[in-house]
């Protein structure tokens, strides 16, 4: 793809160009289409594919477009309700017709001929759908998505009042890097007070969801949530056990290193107590780190970032701002958090994120950067489903470009110390992630294990689940009714249960390519676009060997990387 040059949708053959959806009545002809054509060849089956890639293609970008437009306006009563049309006049449909079409293709007799390298591992999935799908699921999952969708709306009408002015949370937990503590204190009082004004409709909305979830689960003959979503997210290369492991590992491999970065924070800051509202702020009172000023800034910056690794990887974020595929301020009425939302039928996504001005932003644009990168390098596959890597694999993508990008960051900090600081923060953030991604997925696993469990049983153990993997030196006394709610701010929970453990794989993965890049910064960068350019054609194993890393979250591996890490903080220390 040369400079600025706008890819163009491919032709669609098979629903024709001016197709436009408006009703189930006018798509599902070409679901019949699809479920009774004939098949009379290996020829006739891959065009089959293909034409129902098409079709899955065209409704993903559709209903792209309706989550994106909600989640930057969630006050638009219109965009909801065309996000809750699709949700309740479509899908329930999808649904039936998807189960059908995958057992036509398992069926075929035509399967073993097909040789295009990834038809193997989309079955392998194809198979595993049909084996849990259940009819009566089908209006469970759509009033799951439709509660799901309360808890976004909720977050992003909370504001606070500071110094006069009414702005987002986001917004406000910029002052936690004041260097005025009687301030940050302020300020963290109100985010926290304004967050548990909604702590009840939120416990109801987890109920809600949890009984909803659970009963989709019992309907498909597992004994929880929990062993059902291991098989819908398709977890064919490890167990919850595997989890388990996991979060032991990191409690004694990484916990400790917590410990020891809060202790020096604490005589950093020449403190008595380490409060909640001092882990943010620099530890030798310097004003916070400001690497850009507005959105349009954050952009450009990155953009020549990128290009600084590899002018291609520059070009695809190019392409994106011509074509209006970024919303990156943080406004009233938008919804928490960050994403990359793929469209299928272009290859070119969106990116949706809450900047306000901070280190944290930059970070996230980095890493939402990743997965377009991804997008793209992975626009040509075949097919619709070779395009979507587990989320172990995708976020591979974003948080190694996290690190990858490290090197160039001084197209953000002309300061070399503001440079050196904006380094040792993320690195920092590395540590920090491990036990919060095993705080997250060790409370779900509890949460759907014990699915009558009453609030007050949740209260007791998401506090002894943080207490294990954070540190004993930050004192919340006082704010225990605070510490209680901080899983209702994790949108995962409410929003994409059981998608969280994948990011501290993908971490670790991440910091095998970083200290491959640092070794070698051709065969790294290389490394990790062969990964990412095999998009869902192998198992995550294959994948990550094509990084020239391993697919490993034991205690050993994480604490050969952690020390990897250590070295590098202690270098930018000196």
């Amino acid at each position: 793809m040369s400079a600025l040059t706008i890819p163009q949708r491919p032709a669609r053959k098979f629903l024709g160009e001016e197709f436009s959806v408006t009703t189930w009545e006018k798509l599902q002809p070409f679901y019949e289409n699809l479920k009774n054509r004939s098949i009379h060849s290996v020829g006739d089956l891959r065009q089959w594919f293909l034409d129902k890639s098409e079709l899955e293609s065209y409704l993903s970008e559709n209903f792209a477009w309706r989550y994106i437009r909600m989640t930057c306006d969630t006050a638009s009563e219109q965009y909801q309700q065309e996000f809750n049309d699709f949700v309740e006049n479509f899908q329930p449909f999808l649904s039936a017709y998807g189960n059908e079409l995958d057992k036509k293709a398992v069926e075929s007799p035509y399967l073993n001929e097909l040789k295009d390298t990834g038809f193997e591992v989309a079955l392998r999935s194809m198979k595993k759908a049909i084996e849990i799908f259940r009819e009566e699921n089908i209006p469970l999952q759509t009033q799951i998505q439709t509660e799901q969708a309360k808890y976004g709306a909720m977050i992003g009408a909370m504001t606070v009042n500071v110094d006069g002015e009414e702005i987002t949370l986001p917004k406000a937990s910029d002052f936690l890097q004041s260097t005025d503590r009687d301030l940050r204190e302020q300020v963290w009082l109100k985010i926290q007070t304004r967050r548990l004004e909604d702590k009840v409709a939120l416990d109801e909305l987890l109920n809600s969801l949890r009984d909803l979830r659970n009963q989709t689960a019992i309907n498909a003959g597992f004994a929880n949530f929990c062993d059902y979503m291991f098989a819908a997210l398709g977890r064919f290369d490890y167990t919850p056990q595997d989890c388990f492991n996991f979060h032991e590992s990191v409690a004694e491999a990484v916990v400790p290193m917590l410990n020891d970065m809060a202790n020096e924070r604490k005589q950093a800051l020449q403190l008595d107590t380490l409060r909640p509202w001092d882990l943010k702020v620099d530890p030798e009172n310097r004003p916070p780190l400001k690497p850009f000023s507005t959105g349009e800034e954050l952009l450009e910056k990155t953009i020549t970032c990128f290009t600084q690794l590899d002018p291609q990887l520059g070009n695809y974020l190019s392409v994106m701002k011509a074509m209006g595929r970024l919303d990156l301020e943080s406004r009233k009425g938008k919804s928490p958090g960050g994403y990359n939302y793929p469209l299928e039928e272009i290859g070119v996504p969106f990116i949706f994120m809450n900047a306000t001005s901070n280190l944290r932003d930059l970070v996230t644009l980095l890493h939402e950067g990743g997965h377009a990168v991804h997008n793209f390098v992975t626009r040509d596959l075949l097919l619709n489903s070779f395009k979507n890597p587990p989320a172990e694999v995708a976020e591979l993508a974003s948080m190694s470009m996290e690190l990858l990008t490290m090197d160039y960051w001084n197209v953000f900090f002309e300061n070399e110390e503001d440079l050196r600081r904006a380094k040792i923060q993320h690195l920092e953030s590395i540590i920090e992630t491990l036990p919060w991604v095993a705080t997250i997925d060790k409370f779900q696993h509890w949460l759907y294990e014990n699915p009558t469990h009453s609030i007050e049983e949740r209260q007791s153990k998401w506090l002894k689940i943080y207490e294990q993997f954070s540190d004993s030196v930050t004192d919340w006394s006082g704010f225990e009714d605070f510490k209680k709610y901080i899983w209702q701010k994790q949108l995962h929970i409410y929003e994409v249960p059981f998608y969280y453990i994948e990011y501290g794989m993908a971490q670790l993965g991440a910091v095998g390519v970083w200290r491959n890049y640092k070794q070698n910064p051709q065969k790294g960068l290389e490394g990790y676009l062969n990964a990412l350019k095999l998009g869902y054609t192998a198992p995550i194993s294959e994948i990550y060997a094509a990084a020239n890393i391993p697919f490993d979250f034991s205690k050993d591996y994480i604490t050969e990387l952690m020390n990897f890490v250590r070295e590098e903080l202690e270098g930018l220390k000196k």
